[in-house]
């Protein structure tokens, strides 16, 4: 059955792990000791991040055609549902749209359009070198880590708060161990539900984040934010 171009893009850009880019954007914030996260910035923030995410899985299947034809066929580009150049143009212009999109946010700050610059150049070297490069697993976590740079960045200058790199050193770990296992997803059937569940799983270390941080409500939200995930992933995968 053919995709409608909807459900390519929800394919393609992984969808269903959004919730835990908006929940990486909280945690940033609260690390940094805001007493309440500031709403307008957050979703500005939050959609920045999305863009900057859904463009990179875009291109990560851009640059995995190849090897997606023989080892994940069902994926939309060698399914025959769109054309590899489409996907490229899609996610280079998802990754400026992105950035600019931080620069207006945050009236030109230097230091958060440095950090969406960094997020986004570690996106590109992710997509273009992950197979058979034994750092990827690190690329992959630092660019969730610069989601947190970006989102405590957009609300105090540099340097950070000793607490943000414990934060930051924690989901670094995190993604470290899970980009691995995911690099393993073909060699088991189970794998892929697995990895999917730790995926989601990102919005609950965000949750503890949020509730060390004081940030009671904004934890039980992150919460549902793991469960919209697993929800989320029944219909788009999420790897």
């Amino acid at each position: 059955m053919k995709r409608s171009p909807f459900q390519i893009f929800l394919r393609l850009g992984r969808v269903s792990n959004l919730p835990t880019v908006w929940t990486n954007v909280a945690a940033g914030m609260a690390l940094v000791g805001a007493p309440a996260l500031p709403a307008i910035l957050f979703v500005l923030l939050g959609l920045a991040a999305s863009l900057l995410y859904v463009g990179g899985m875009y291109l990560n299947d851009a640059f995995d055609a190849r090897w997606d034809a023989v080892h994940r066929p069902e994926r939309p580009i060698p399914a025959g549902d769109v054309r590899a150049a489409t996907v490229f143009v899609a996610g280079f212009a998802m990754l400026a749209a992105g950035v600019l999109l931080v620069a207006v946010a945050t009236s030109g700050a230097v230091g958060p359009l440095i950090a969406a610059l960094a997020l986004a150049a570690f996106i590109v070297l992710y997509d273009v070198s992950h197979k058979g490069n034994p750092l990827a697993p690190v690329i992959m976590a630092l660019c969730r880590v610069m989601v947190y740079v970006l989102a405590a960045l957009a609300l105090t200058p540099a340097p950070l708060p000793g607490v943000f790199y414990l934060g930051a050193g924690a989901l670094l770990l995190y993604l470290v161990f899970l980009s691995t296992l995911a690099r393993k997803e073909t060699l088991h059937p189970r794998l892929p539900k697995m990895i999917g569940s730790l995926v989601a799983g990102i919005s609950l270390l965000d949750a503890a984040i949020l509730l060390l941080t004081g940030h009671g409500l904004a934890c039980l939200v992150a919460a549902g934010a793991f469960l919209a995930t697993r929800l989320a992933q029944r219909h788009v995968p999420g790897s």
